[in-house]
């Protein structure tokens, strides 16, 4: 977990160590699974070494796991990264996973910082891709341009690719921001350049802030009387995960200002009562939210939203206003329904657009 610095807190880990130390009978092989900062394995090793006399191999294993997918993704990873003390202990791990790759996905077995190291880089690459897209996005919005356009345009050279090109309300959740936080920690304590990743962050934490602004430009700064339905509470979909979540910014700034928020998840309710407690009314339904609504604010793609009954969505709003942060609707025809719709990195469309 993150230290108040954003710096990474192991003294879970540690302790950890510090019983396995205690606890061995003979020669064993530890393996660090958590997202750590390059030099753990090292101390890992020393806690450990402080408890016993028995040899012992500390390899970084990092995982891939995506939230909502992590079980097919550990049967099926894309890859297994494995960072090493000994070739003892790179033989006996690669025979643990060869089960699992068995349709030629790479084992790849490295040094221990290297495999540190390619954890942190890895997320922090996707953020990076992330706050690329949605800072193009901005500049989409200020010349007319439209930025899924953009994006078909760039993604489909293969050097780059399709994948985290999607523009949006910014990254949440437990990893990327985490993650991100902690390696512009460790680069600034040894010295490295850490400014891309810093401009990542600041892009991030602005974007978070995008409905909001819509929404305040759209009704002004004093939203007392106003109604927001909000679809859409956790970070992303398929998991009820709203730590760092962009509805959260959205939710905050409209209560602060005055308004009130209905909001719809298909899984976060729970987790969102525990954040919100009764400032918010939760809703059984999408559609139950929309009723008397001045504005429709979208920061989940969750599958029920992609394709809604946009008939049944206008006659319950009391303006039909839709503030999309996903990008799920066709701006065109959102205009001829007769919606005032505004998305990212696209033009806004309908009467008061």
């Amino acid at each position: 977990p993150p230290d108040e610095d954003g710096s990474a807190d192991l003294k879970h880990v540690l302790a950890v160590a510090d019983t396995i130390g205690q606890a061995m009978n003979g020669e064993k092989i530890v393996i660090t699974k958590s997202t750590v900062p390059v030099g753990t394995a090292a101390k890992v090793r020393a806690a450990i070494e402080a408890r016993t006399e028995h040899p012992v191999h500390v390899c970084s294993n990092p995982e891939f796991l995506k939230e909502g997918a992590a079980v097919e993704d550990f049967m099926k990873p894309d890859r297994v990264v494995l960072g090493v003390d000994s070739a003892y202990a790179g033989e006996v791990l690669r025979d643990l996973y060869s089960p699992f790759v068995r349709t030629g996905n790479e084992i790849l077995i490295m040094d221990i910082a290297s495999a540190e190291i390619t954890k942190y880089a890895a997320n922090a690459m996707l953020a990076t891709r992330i706050s690329f897209m949605n800072a193009i996005a901005g500049l989409c919005e200020r010349t007319g341009a439209d930025v899924n356009m953009v994006r078909h345009g760039i993604g489909s050279d293969r050097r780059i690719g399709p994948a985290f090109l999607f523009p949006g309300v910014g990254y949440g959740g437990s990893c990327f921001p985490k993650d991100v936080k902690a390696l512009v920690r460790t680069m600034n304590e040894l010295g490295a350049d850490a400014s891309i990743l810093e401009a990542v962050e600041a892009v991030n934490e602005r974007q978070k802030g995008l409905l909001l602004r819509q929404i305040v430009a759209r009704f002004g700064e004093d939203l007392s009387g106003r109604r927001f339905a909000v679809w859409g509470l956790a970070f992303k979909p398929n998991t009820d995960d709203m730590r760092e979540a962009p509805s959260l910014v959205t939710i905050e700034g409209v209560l602060e200002r005055g308004g009130t928020v209905v909001a719809h998840d298909p899984v976060a309710m729970d987790e969102a009562r525990r954040r919100l407690g009764d400032r918010v009314t939760y809703v059984e339904t999408n559609y139950d939210a929309l009723t008397g609504a001045d504005g429709l604010v979208i920061h989940t793609e969750w599958h029920p939203y992609r394709r809604p009954d946009f008939e049944r969505m206008k006659a319950a709003l009391a303006t039909p206003a839709v503030f999309d942060g996903r990008n799920l609707y066709d701006p065109d025809r959102m205009e001829a329904m007769g919606f005032e719709y505004y998305s990212v990195g696209r033009r806004a469309v309908g009467p008061r657009a």
